[in-house]
């Protein structure tokens, strides 16, 4: 028998994952300070009316590209963009703008909610940058990039400059959390764990998708991997499927500080 609390556990896995988040949040202000020292960052630009919807903007030098939107994790119950800000740093050295919006978390807000607040975030972030759009998320940021590429979530005007979508070791089947104890703070129902699903949804036709997770994370999270893949292939969507060979779930994402790493390639295919 599955225990599916112990499927979902990343942290406990990972030698020295305690103190990885003072170390996010360290390398993430550092990069914050010389981007607006440079005068390329804008900080804090309100998306809706919560505390919480507020997001960074990184700008490169000279014209921008086009847009990139990265989502964080942490189970939709923890962190915010100011743990991540150096994450941008290889699309940006690339000559695309990056938004990086917090989101209110649960249980104060639903998982739904928390979709229609990344809604929002990529509308208003697409008002204020030209270009293709391209969503890229982590965790529950790559659950979140994954609906945003399910048909009838974003403005027509939107889904149509869409680019490539890519979630990073996401969760496309909610289903299973219903019965774990991270489920007191979610408070999902079995109805909003199918309804918020993913793989459940038909994908925006002619978007690609790239699903990116470390060949060393939980079962669970290749397994969530590998059904979206296999699924909306299925479908008709054209879905890239990559297994990082040696990371786990919190070194997979390093490479996005990287100009040309292939996670940041990928993304920006």
């Amino acid at each position: 028998m599955i225990d599916w609390d112990d499927a979902f556990e990343n942290m406990a896995y990972i030698p020295g994952g305690a103190a990885l988040p003072g170390q996010w949040a360290e390398a993430a202000a550092a990069y914050r300070a010389e981007m607006d020292k440079a005068g390329r960052l804008q900080e804090d630009v309100a998306y809706g009316d919560n505390a919480r919807e507020v997001m960074d903007i990184f700008a490169p030098e000279g014209e921008s590209r086009g847009l990139v939107v990265f989502v964080h994790g942490g189970y939709w119950r923890a962190f915010d963009k100011s743990h991540w800000s150096h994450l941008a740093r290889g699309c940006v050295d690339n000559g695309w703008t990056v938004a990086m919006p917090s989101y209110p978390l649960a249980p104060e807000v639903r998982i739904s909610d928390i979709t229609a607040c990344i809604t929002r975030a990529v509308t208003v972030a697409a008002g204020q940058v030209s270009g293709p759009l391209r969503l890229a998320g982590h965790s529950a940021g790559g659950h979140l990039v994954a609906r945003m590429m399910c048909e009838g979530v974003l403005p027509v005007e939107v889904a149509t400059r869409l680019a490539r979508v890519t979630s990073i070791s996401g969760l496309h089947q909610l289903g299973p959390l219903v019965g774990i104890k991270l489920n007191d703070t979610l408070r999902l129902t079995p109805e909003e764990a199918d309804a918020e699903s993913p793989a459940g949804h038909a994908p925006l036709p002619g978007v690609p998708l790239t699903v990116w997770v470390g060949a060393q994370e939980r079962p669970e999270f290749i397994r969530q991997t590998r059904l979206i893949e296999e699924i909306w292939s299925l479908k008709g969507a054209d879905v890239t499927a990559v297994y990082d060979p040696g990371h786990n779930h919190f070194t997979v994402i390093a490479a996005l500080e990287q100009t040309d790493s292939p996670l940041t390639t990928e993304i920006l295919r």
